[in-house]
């Protein structure tokens, strides 16, 4: 178990918006098209000249404010799994006390053109070396990085076993923040309102449409008007979804991508890796159910390159509800 799990909840708040701020002053001196180009090519991802704005702010933070009696090893987008990051520098992966995942921006594609908030999320497990995954993770935050048509950027957090904790940050007038209380729906249903099963590129689109369509179908039927009975939003990112959740705005959401692709026998990085739902503990604290596509708990290696599938919902029941149809459609489909 992490000691001082408060202070560690207070570092990654810091750290994220020492991260927000420094991807604030580059955009604003920075046009679209240099923030939008291609840095690298990694197993995980893609690489964008935004993401290198997180990165460096990362390294920096952690040399000058990281405590030296909690050495920590990093796993974090941009790295590839065989890279050992640790802090203080140098220390022995064998001697760190905690494991650190970090999306330093999820939802790369939707800021860097200014389209959509992006997510900084990071989460926290006490070290358990090769065996630390993501059930292990006791503390969670995750930060908004506003659209620049946006005043407030969100930042929620957890600790395991003590609820969530959010605050709205005004970026206008030097981060000065106020209390925010997040609503998941209680609703037992997805009946006008947004469920969605991910599918925000090319690859699988077709299939996961199919999957969405069946299991909207089993469940409701077809509707007696020719308006939409569900809705869909694909938003380009995890975190993002995830608060979507939170807030109370979605009720459903499943990425089910890495079936698809090996239904399809695609060979794709665009799949959800475990810094994208390192998060995941928020929406469990906050009484969100957050699991594997088959209904058991979701977990996965502290990594970069695992496909990851899950299934959130805002509610138990509203799981209770849907978890046999989605599993019968999965069966079918994929």
């Amino acid at each position: 178990m992490i000691e001082n799990q408060e202070s560690i909840r207070t570092l990654l708040c810091e750290l994220q918006q020492a991260i927000l701020k420094a991807i604030l002053a580059e955009r604003a001196r920075s046009t679209v098209e240099a923030l939008a180009a291609v840095s690298q090519e990694t197993a995980a991802d893609t690489i964008y000249a935004i993401d290198r704005v997180a990165e460096t702010t990362i390294h920096s933070w952690f040399c000058a404010h990281w405590p030296s009696d909690q050495p920590v090893e990093i796993v974090m987008e941009g790295l590839e799994d065989d890279a050992v990051l640790t802090y203080p520098l140098g220390t022995p992966v064998g001697e760190t006390r905690l494991k650190c995942i970090i999306d330093p921006i999820d939802g790369t594609r939707g800021i860097m053109y200014d389209k959509r908030a992006a997510w900084i999320l990071a989460g926290v497990a006490a070290q358990r070396g090769a065996d630390t995954s993501l059930a292990d993770i006791e503390v969670a935050v995750m930060t908004e990085i506003p659209t620049t048509r946006q005043w407030r950027a969100d930042q929620v957090s957890a600790i395991r076993g003590c609820g969530v904790r959010a605050v709205a940050i005004d970026v206008r007038d030097g981060f000065s923040s106020q209390a925010l209380r997040l609503q998941p729906s209680r609703a037992h249903e997805v009946r006008h309102a947004f469920g969605t099963v991910s599918r925000f590129f090319s690859a699988g689109l077709a299939l996961l449409s199919r999957v969405e369509e069946a299991l909207w179908d089993r469940l409701y039927g077809q509707p007696d008007s020719p308006s939409p009975l569900v809705f869909n939003d694909q938003y380009i990112s995890s975190g993002g979804q995830f608060y979507e959740i939170l807030a109370g705005h979605d009720r459903f959401v499943a990425d089910l991508r890495p079936e698809a692709f090996a239904k399809l026998g695609i060979l794709s990085n665009l799949a959800c890796h475990p810094y994208d739902v390192a998060t995941a503990l928020i929406l469990q604290e906050a009484g969100c159910v957050v699991e594997k596509p088959d209904g058991q708990p979701l977990d996965c290696p502290l990594d970069t390159t695992t496909p990851v599938s899950w299934a959130a919902y805002a509610n138990p029941e509203l799981a209770d509800a849907m978890r046999p149809a989605l599993q019968a459609v999965i069966a079918e489909y994929l």
